[in-house]
């Protein structure tokens, strides 16, 4: 089993039983250059106590799921964070405490909140990403560059659309995404951002980056760029259609971050993009 290999960087899954915990452990069982040293959930969790393979409804593996994040941390290289962000910020600290490479895919994140999360990253090398893909990574590049040759003739939406279990809008990469437009435009996207459209809200205000999220089924992931003129449109598309991506990006970016100096990266980085 994977856990048992001590020359190869460990890594801890927070929110081991989330649907990203549990790929993320699957995933992890089948890598050449990683293993898992260990599984949190939180405090009252079910799952705490048990072998997680058994947790998981498989075979046993060896790790037994705590709730006791520190100690986790203590005997791991990297920690991969797909939580909430009140858990992600105070495993940020746990995470330079221990001196470990922190890796956050957690989504829905205010401006404040992820503020919080700098203090912890002058300790240790802090990896956050709205997504781990590399298809994403890509698209937001293009965006950004789609985005500064076109002018407000071209209205900018983006489109996305998730599982029905998805609690925020819009998702993570969305917001990557309406940024890197924004950049590309010269422009803060809090200033031109239009989401939650409902009732009579008049006509669309020329500059704007617009927001539209679809929620339902199993779907994994998919965004869409419009970029809408007259007479013309220009589509981005990123499909996802299995969720290990997100876990394969997670993972390289733990390995990524062995070795690299304390601060606060993201997948460009990780990706050399």
């Amino acid at each position: 089993m994977a856990a048992s290999r001590t020359d190869i960087p460990g890594i801890v899954i927070t929110g081991a039983s989330g649907r990203m915990g549990q790929m993320l452990i699957k995933t992890i069982a089948d890598h050449p250059r990683a293993h898992l040293v260990g599984a949190v959930e939180r405090e009252g969790h079910d799952w705490v106590g048990q072998d997680v393979g058994l947790a998981m409804g498989g075979s046993e593996i060896g790790i037994t799921v705590t709730d006791d994040a520190p100690a986790a941390f203590a005997k791991a290289q990297a920690v991969i964070d797909f939580t909430s962000p009140e858990a992600t910020i105070a495993f940020a600290g746990m995470a330079a405490e221990a001196g470990v490479v922190h890796v956050i895919g957690t989504t829905g994140m205010s401006d404040s909140q992820i503020a919080q999360l700098e203090p912890a990253s002058r300790q240790s090398v802090q990896m956050r990403a709205g997504n781990m893909s590399l298809g994403v990574n890509l698209l937001v590049q293009l965006t950004k560059k789609v985005a500064a040759a076109l002018d407000e003739d071209f209205d900018i939406e983006v489109i996305e659309a998730h599982h029905h279990h998805k609690v925020d809008a819009p998702s993570g990469t969305a917001l990557m995404l309406g940024e890197a437009a924004a950049e590309g435009r010269g422009v803060t996207l809090s200033d031109v951002s239009d989401s939650g459209r409902d009732g009579i809200t008049g006509a669309r205000k020329r500059g704007d980056i617009g927001f539209s999220a679809i929620r339902g089924g199993d779907i994994v992931g998919e965004h869409d760029v419009l970029f809408a003129g007259q007479g013309e449109r220009i589509v981005l598309r990123h499909l996802a259609t299995d969720r290990a991506i997100f876990a394969r990006g997670a993972i390289k970016a733990a390995l990524w971050g062995q070795g690299k100096e304390p601060g606060q990266y993201d997948m460009l980085d990780v990706l050399g993009l």
